[in-house]
């Protein structure tokens, strides 16, 4: 009982950061009906952010509570930033092109950002993996018998603002006029221009947030896996793109659930059976969701438009 109930709370951990990174994934296709492939890279190089604003701050600097808002602070901000320069060169100039098209840019931002910070040229970092430094010290925040199930602060921190990022976002998206502004953008950008909604604005903040969400969630993992590397981006976000889909891609809460069953998924797989297998049980269990519900655990599937 002792190790399912910690297989429970390790899969819930790693659930939430895959949360993070799928909600960026569900708002970007809510709005655009666009799958950004290039959402991990872009948590990558929010890691990458993190990483030298913490070693820029010095060892005590960066421990304290005002040096972790500052290296999340930094890293978000960036990758905002970075978010709104996809958005505004790469993507808005397809707008009225083929789905296909943008999917492809998506793919080649993707792959210039995972293969580019491979360069040892410059700021870039060169492709051999770095130790993240310490911003926020491992400690056991609840011990269960004799070491059977132990919480680490992390876990606890990581299942927080995911659940706080979840209820902002839906109260965004369903209390507020840029909410209101997003959900006709989302039904139809042209007919919403028509109305006297600015779309360009609308989308360009959508990508901002969901690019500084990435890079939230990119931190915690670093955090947790200590490891950092130019492609550590492609398999987050795949397995965070999986986690939308079986939620139901354009649902927020469906995107959290995703990634938190897909979390248990991998965990259980991991402890009772081999750690090889946790990778083709994820997309079996994708497969098998979509075979039963195409539209995912929340969504639907959309009649295309003749």
């Amino acid at each position: 009982m002792a190790q399912l109930l910690q297989h429970l709370i390790n899969g819930l951990a790693a659930g939430t950061i895959y949360a993070l990174v799928a909600l960026g994934y569900t708002m970007v296709y809510g709005v655009l009906k666009l799958i950004n492939f290039a959402h991990g890279d872009v948590m990558m190089v929010g890691v990458y952010m993190g990483y030298a604003t913490a070693f820029a701050m010095g060892r005590e600097a960066r421990g304290s509570l005002l040096g972790i808002a500052a290296v999340f602070a930094v890293a978000m901000l960036g990758c905002a930033l970075l978010g709104f320069l996809i958005e505004r060169f790469a993507y808005r100039p397809l707008r009225e092109k083929p789905r296909l098209t943008a999917l492809i840019t998506a793919i080649g931002i993707s792959f210039a950002l995972s293969y580019g910070f491979q360069l040892d040229i410059g700021f870039l970092p060169g492709a051999s993996p770095r130790a993240f430094p310490e911003i926020i010290e491992p400690t056991e925040w609840l011990i269960i018998g004799d070491r059977d199930v132990v919480v680490w602060n992390w876990q606890v921190i990581s299942f927080l603002i995911a659940v706080g990022l979840m209820v902002g976002l839906q109260y965004l998206v369903f209390g507020t006029r840029f909410g209101q502004a997003m959900r006709a953008v989302s039904w139809d950008h042209r007919v919403a221009a028509l109305m006297g909604i600015p779309t360009d604005r609308v989308i360009a903040l959508t990508f901002m947030l969901s690019s500084g969400l990435a890079a939230g969630a990119g931190l915690l993992y670093a955090i947790k896996d200590t490891s950092v590397s130019p492609l550590m981006g492609l398999y987050v976000g795949l397995k965070a793109f999986v986690a939308a889909v079986i939620g139901g891609i354009g649902h927020v809460p469906g995107a959290v659930i995703g990634a938190l069953v897909l979390g248990l998924v991998e965990e259980f797989v991991v402890g009772y059976a081999a750690s090889s297998w946790r990778d083709a049980v994820a997309f079996g269990f994708l497969i098998l969701v979509l075979l039963v519900k195409p539209g995912g655990l929340f969504g639907r599937v959309a009649a295309e438009k003749v």
